[in-house]
């Protein structure tokens, strides 16, 4: 053995070997003085080790093994060896037998940390514990894909080493490539943090060195970084993940070289995301970084990669380079002969699989050939190639190695299975669907919006089938609209949110709450349809929710709770321009650094959400706060109704409904016929439509809205005034219109006319005194007591009369209402003294032109002198502290924009109500200017006297309203389109 030291021939070593180990065979007793059998025993490993690092023959190495084992516990003092040293040798040609392959490698890495966590509780010195532990490292980094999950012991051993060693970097990206591949099996996001954490820590270490080493980890730690952020992404779906996995692939191409290999699978990582973002949001701006990098995609034909698959043998590490070629190539098949070629091309990546079934992805080449036969499907209606989808996804349901796909198996599923019942009318699949439906919408590896679409799939088959789950699978359903429109970030991009899924949105609380009229939850209906209407203006009401009781309880905690209020208010209501958006007030919000303004808005508000989620439960486990921001009760709903009756319209394709809510007596339900609904959607279409084709002052329109407000009072008037009378509800009594779905855009206090004795024309609003409401919390909000001030209320003017040729008699005449005027008129009303003069004035009146834009509510506007504008979103970030009555002499304010939601009320007149204004007046459509004189004359003739001093003034507005326009309906040449137009909202 000297000799082989000095020669490094191998015959001498060889001889070494057979020496020793005849010796070893030599029987006993042995002659003294002489060499031990133990000490030719150690010469024999010493051989051995020699031979296995240099020549890696399997036998030697597990030979030595085996002898290294006992050497363990033999008494090694007399020949000057340590156990320590033993079992250091014995990790590392365990190690050797890891590469070799030659023995069981998870069981060989798993042995190899328990020894070396014996090391790190020994007292060996720093020096001698590196040998072993850059063995385990060598063995982790390189069987990392072979892994599956990696044992227990072999993470906690990287953990003590960490610790012992933090600046030993391969050895902290091996806990971190552990961590990493625990993430992939298990969807733990304890693990990513902890990977996560030691990658970064990496990073921050080897940042400023400049030795080889250092920069020779960067690499793959950057790519791991990369490659962990995008399965997060990948697999949750929440926009947080997305914007922070957007962040850091850009930051990965910001250092990599132009020959980087992943390059290209980086770029097109990124513009997934970006492609994400915009079907999500409607927003663009994610940059394209490494855009121009297409071009370097090395050969990923399908032929060259069909071709590439017949080859008789391929290793572990070809089978994954394939799989990643073809799952970058799918995505961009859409002609069916291409797509026939990527099956042919999937089931021979599957057949390769076959001859290596425990490699960590042998799960997913199944799942990608079930994809493509769904998309197969869909392009051609081969029957087969659902049928073979359906299949495949049930099989990787079973395999608990495929867990990270699991939940997109699930959904392919359930979409497979629904069309396959529509394809071939199969009602046998039913019972599956049921029972897969409650597996998908509590999947939280699902995206919500998914999850939300899901149960609302779950709840309409339900009701079809008369399934058991109706009401289960309903509520769950209302419960994640609310979690659904958070998804989004900002007020426009949850508007957006919306009506990409308003199917959805739109019609799950009306059917809702139908079915439970139906089985006579009468309440419990109210309740729903309060929950799943105005979704903007509950959350938007629960940012400005008063803490003052909570303040004398725990004045630290509603300080908290008020000032990350605050700040989710400025984040939700930031705008997004196309392609662009102002940077976000984020107040400091860590682990934003690098990111767009987008995505710095997403993960600053997720935290905040995040923040006042835990304060929200903090303030609930005191006793007179448990019911803190949750759901209206119906008892406190019912309230709504003190001042008059409220009628509530249903109107589902289920069933529709007229419920009137009395503040001290049961719901009073009128059911309607079943033309209900169609006659509704009708009435709304020919309405809509007329307006669009013809002006207002044309005989057309006037014809259809003459013949749209007859068939009103046939189809809800008459049996709502019915009702009233058996409810011994007085004529000319206070009452409100809560409406849905078409019935918003309806004009229903001027249904009629009404068929009298006299021949006197009458209409609803002739027998009582209408007003609108959002919803029945808005109206609560509105009577909340505040600090009324006595006397007549100061009025702010706003007028434009340069674009309002009428307006300077309706300006005189405000200006001399007996009561203190601000006028800004002209150039002195820009949108920021706009804004001022209502923080400080009870009363507002505006006499200027209302503006719509298609498809962005939040931009409907009041134009002002030189072009600009005082938006909806303006006047909801104020909130004027003394708001009373606000009277918007202007077109168009109470009519929502083309390609809104019905029951959000996205108008200027809601967000006056929403920003404080107890009572609001506006317009369902154009007004006449020639009209705003003669209406505010009589309006203000009627609220300002001083004669009901117990009334406050803003209550005086309805009955106010409904004079004023008797008197201009009364008026000569004064057509029905004019007076119909003026609506009160609120108290």
């Amino acid at each position: 053995m000297r000799r082989y030291k000095l020669s490094d021939a191998k015959e001498d070593l060889d001889n070494s070997i057979i020496h020793c180990t005849e010796a070893i065979g030599l029987p006993l007793p042995w002659p003294e003085p002489g060499p031990s059998p133990l000490q030719f025993s150690l010469w024999l490993v010493d051989a051995l080790i020699c031979c296995s690092r240099k020549f890696k023959q399997p036998d030697d190495t597990k030979d030595c093994i085996e002898r290294l084992r006992n050497l363990r516990d033999q008494p090694l003092d007399a020949f000057d060896v340590t156990r320590d040293q033993v079992t250091s040798s014995l990790v590392e040609v365990l190690g050797i037998q890891v590469e070799l392959e030659s023995g069981n490698v998870m069981q060989d890495i798993e042995e190899m940390a328990i020894l070396c966590h014996e090391l790190l509780a020994s007292n060996i010195p720093e020096s001698s514990l590196m040998a072993p532990l850059m063995a385990l490292v060598k063995a982790v980094r390189t069987k990392y894909s072979e892994l599956g999950e990696p044992r227990a012991q072999v993470i906690e051993c990287l953990q003590e080493a960490n610790k012992r060693l933090p600046d030993f970097h391969r050895l902290s990206f091996a806990l971190a490539i552990s961590f990493t591949r625990r993430f992939y099996v298990t969807n733990s996001i304890d693990d990513y943090e902890k990977a996560m954490a030691t990658l970064d820590g990496i990073m921050t270490s080897t940042s400023h060195s400049t030795s080889h080493p250092s920069q020779d980890i960067r690499i793959p730690t950057l790519t791991t970084i990369t490659a962990l952020a995008w399965a997060r992404a990948a697999n949750f779906g929440k926009p947080e993940y997305l914007e922070e996995a957007s962040n850091r692939l850009r930051t990965y191409l910001d250092k990599a070289s132009l020959d980087d290999p992943h390059r290209h699978q980086i770029s097109m990582a990124l513009e997934q995301l970006a492609e994400r973002r915009l079907l999500d949001f409607g927003v663009r701006g994610v940059e394209e970084a490494g855009s121009g990098d297409r071009g370097f995609v090395g050969d990923l034909s399908l032929s060259s990669l069909t071709g590439s698959l017949t080859e008789s043998s391929l290793s572990s590490e070809q089978r994954t380079q394939h799989l990643r070629k073809l799952y970058n190539l799918i995505d961009g098949i859409t002609d069916v002969p291409e797509m026939e070629q990527a099956i042919k091309c999937c089931r021979l990546l599957v057949a390769s699989f076959h001859h290596d079934p425990n490699h960590p992805l042998a799960y997913f080449p199944h799942h990608l050939l079930g994809t493509l036969l769904f998309r197969a499907f869909m392009r051609t209606d081969k029957i087969e190639y659902l049928d073979e989808s359906v299949a495949l996804q049930r099989d990787i349901l079973k395999v608990p190695d495929a867990r990270p796909i699991h939940s997109v198996a699930l959904v392919l599923l359930l979409r497979a299975l629904q069309l396959r019942i529509v394809a071939l009318r199969d009602g046998e699949k039913f019972g599956e669907i049921m029972r897969l439906f409650p597996l998908a919408v509590n999947d939280t590896s699902i995206t919500i919006p998914e999850r939300f679409n899901i149960s609302c799939d779950w709840a309409k088959n339900a009701r079809l089938l008369v399934d058991p789950s109706i009401t289960a699978a309903y509520d769950k359903s209302i419960s994640m609209m609310q979690d659904s429109l958070y998804y989004a970030p900002t007020l426009e991009s949850q508007h957006f949110h919306l009506v990409t899924m308003r199917d959805n949105y739109e019609k799950l609380p009306l059917d809702y709450a139908s079915y439970q009229v139906h089985i006579g939850q009468l309440e419990q209906a109210v309740e729903t349809l309060e929950r799943g209407r105005a979704l903007l203006w509950s959350e938007m009401r629960g940012f400005r929710t008063v803490a003052d009781q909570l303040g004398a309880v725990d004045s630290a905690l509603a300080s908290k709770f008020i000032a990350t209020n605050r700040e989710l208010e400025k984040l939700t209501m930031s705008m997004v321009p196309c392609g662009n958006m102002e940077e976000p007030d984020t107040n400091g919000v860590e682990g934003l650094e690098g990111m767009d303004p987008f995505g710095r808005l997403v993960v600053g508000q997720r935290k905040l959400f995040e923040k006042r989620d835990k304060l929200i439960l903090e303030i609930r486990t005191s006793p007179n706060f448990r019911n803190f921001l949750m759901s209206p009760s119906f008892d406190t709903l019912r309230s709504a109704a003190s001042r008059g009756p409220i009628i509530i319209i249903n109107h589902s394709k289920w069933r529709s409904d007229i419920l009137i809510l009395l503040h001290d007596s049961p719901i009073s339900l009128i059911t309607t016929d079943d033309g209900f609904y169609d006659r509704a959607n009708e009435l709304n279409n020919r309405l809509v439509e007329t307006r669009k084709e013809h002006r207002l002052e044309s005989k057309q329109y006037r014809g259809a809205l003459r013949s749209v407000l007859e068939s009103l009072y046939e189809l809800v008037g008459k049996p709502v005034i019915e009702e009233f009378r058996k409810l011994k509800i007085p004529e000319q009594s206070r009452v409100w219109w809560c409406p849905t779905s078409v019935f918003c855009s309806l004009p229903l206090h001027a249904m009629g006319p009404i068929p009298s004795d006299d021949g006197v024309k009458r209409y609803f609003s002739d027998l009582y005194i209408p007003s609108y409401t959002p919803t029945l919390s808005a109206l609560i909000e509105s009577r909340k007591l505040g600090g009324q001030s006595s006397g007549k209320p100061p009025i702010l003017l706003v007028a434009q009369p340069e674009s309002l040729r009428d307006a300077n008699p309706e300006i005189s005449l405000i200006q001399c209402l007996g009561t203190k005027v601000t006028s800004l008129i002209s150039k002195e009303a820009p949108p920021s003294e706009v804004v001022d003069g209502l923080m400080k004035h009870r009363f507002a009146h505006f006499a200027c032109h209302g503006t719509l834009e298609q498809g962005k509510p939040f931009n409907a506007s009041f134009r002002l002198y030189g072009g600009e504008r005082l938006t909806l979103l303006d006047i909801v970030r104020s909130q004027p502290p003394t708001a009373e009555f606000a009277f918007l002499s202007a077109c168009h304010t109470a009519e929502m924009t083309d390609g809104s939601i019905a029951d959000e009320g996205l108008h200027l007149t809601a967000a006056m109500q929403y920003c404080g204004f107890r009572s609001v007046v506006g317009t369902m459509w154009a007004m006449a200017d020639a009209d705003g004189r003669d209406l505010v004359e009589k309006f203000y003739q009627s609220i300002l006297p001083s004669k009901e001093l117990e009334v406050p003034y803003y209550e005086r507005s309805a009955q106010a309203l409904r004079n004023a326009v008797k008197k201009l309906r009364g008026k000569k040449g004064v057509p029905l389109e004019r007076w119909v137009n003026y609506v009160h909202y609120g108290v």
